[in-house]
């Protein structure tokens, strides 16, 4: 199969190949998040608060680089098996942590999994599913993997308060179970056959489809407005385990992956609002949850109690939720009819990672400041990011128009 050639069209939404993708992602995400929390557990009580922002550094940096590489390696193959051995890899990563080799290293390597599963994952939406049905199956996606993040952190949390050698078994035994259920996955026909492993065409390629999709005004739309949510959500989830203690006096690991729960939550609500009221054509309306994002972390800066901050975070996963799905799908679609979604994706990841790495870095750098002001700095930056993103893509439309 080529970027070219058509999909299965007629597949149902809900058929036995989607059924099997989501269950493997749902389980593989589970993992994830369920190990970042077991992580953070470790490193505390060893005595390194300073780690905590680094494992997510050391988590993104393989996204960064291996961009070049793993975009390839899903269009070369079937993406079930390209999922089934990233899995494997985040099962060597979590196994390793837990048998006690350094934490930052054994992370990295789950990052290293994590790269090789992303550009699969969406990738294959657009093989099995054309332009009509690709908001509403990225929805389905992004629920299964927000219902994921929230049980992750709240089981991860539980067990790691508990015994953290208890949550490595079960972050182990989740990693196994999402490989078994990539078996299930038909195996689809790469997009992309690849002859040999040549690493300096391989880099000539992603530059040349980094340019592509620049170029692109959707493209280019899409690349910028996911890598501002995944900046902003891989951030807001390292400040609430400092802003927590500080603002709301609760000093477990249990408070802050229960409030990145509520922040799930309100993913999956945002994705399912999107499935129903976005389609691609109509791609310019998920704005307005992008919009919404920095006025609401802003006010759940100043909060004090915890009823107002889970309602506040609901709203802001809510606002994201609607905001991704549709830029997700629109970067699909172009990739699918151009370059190969795998490459797409993978282009998508470097932009979204070098962001994250950039705003984790930023909070690195500041997090000795009071959270407060940290969170509402944070929120300030989030709002000008997004309002100059939002009247880029307006005027650009008016200007076609006119």
């Amino acid at each position: 199969m080529t970027a070219s050639s058509p999909t299965t069209d007629a597949l149902p939404l809900l058929s036995l190949p989607m059924g099997a993708v989501l269950l493997a992602q749902f389980f593989s995400a589970f993992g994830d998040n369920a190990l970042l929390i077991t992580a953070i557990a470790l490193v505390k009580a060893e005595g390194h608060l300073t780690w905590i922002p680094l494992l997510q550094a050391f988590f993104v940096i393989p996204f960064i680089l291996l961009a070049p590489f793993v975009g390839a390696l899903a269009d070369a193959f079937p993406k079930g098996r390209v999922m089934l051995f990233a899995n494997g890899l985040k099962l060597i990563g979590a196994s390793s942590m837990a048998a006690g080799l350094p934490p930052l290293l054994c992370y990295g390597m789950a990052g290293v999994g994590a790269a090789a599963y992303s550009p699969a994952k969406y990738g294959i939406l657009s093989q099995l599913f054309g332009p009509e049905k690709l908001v509403r199956a990225n929805g389905m996606l992004e629920g299964s993997t927000i219902v994921a993040i929230l049980l992750g952190v709240l089981v991860g949390g539980w067990l790691a308060d508990f015994s953290i050698n208890h949550a490595f078994a079960g972050v182990i035994g989740v990693y196994a179970l999402a490989a078994a259920i990539n078996l299930l996955i038909p195996r689809l026909p790469p997009e992309h056959a690849l002859d040999r492993f040549d690493a300096p065409g391989l880099l000539r390629q992603f530059l040349s489809s980094l340019r592509v999709l620049w170029r692109d005004p959707d493209s280019r739309f899409s690349l910028i407005g996911t890598s501002l949510f995944w900046g902003t959500g891989s951030t807001l989830r390292l400040v609430l385990f400092a802003w927590v203690p500080v603002a709301l006096g609760i000093a477990s690991n249990q408070m802050p992956a229960n409030l990145m729960g509520v922040v799930s939550i309100g993913i999956v609500i945002g994705a399912m609002l999107a499935g129903w009221l976005v389609k691609l054509q109509q791609v310019n309306r998920a704005l307005l949850g992008g919009l919404l994002l920095g006025p609401l972390v802003l006010l759940f800066a100043q909060q004090t109690a915890l009823l107002p901050t889970a309602v506040l975070l609901t709203a802001i996963g809510a606002a994201g939720g609607f905001f991704v799905v549709p830029l997700n799908a629109l970067l699909q679609e172009c990739g699918h009819k151009s370059i190969g979604a795998g490459h797409a994706l993978a282009v998508q990841n470097l932009w979204e990672n070098l962001v994250m790495l950039l705003f984790v870095g930023t909070y690195s750098l500041v997090s000795g400041l009071p959270v407060i002001n940290v969170v509402t700095g944070f929120g300030a930056v989030v709002f000008v990011g997004l309002a100059v993103l939002a009247l880029a893509r307006l005027t650009a439309r008016h200007e076609t128009a006119t």
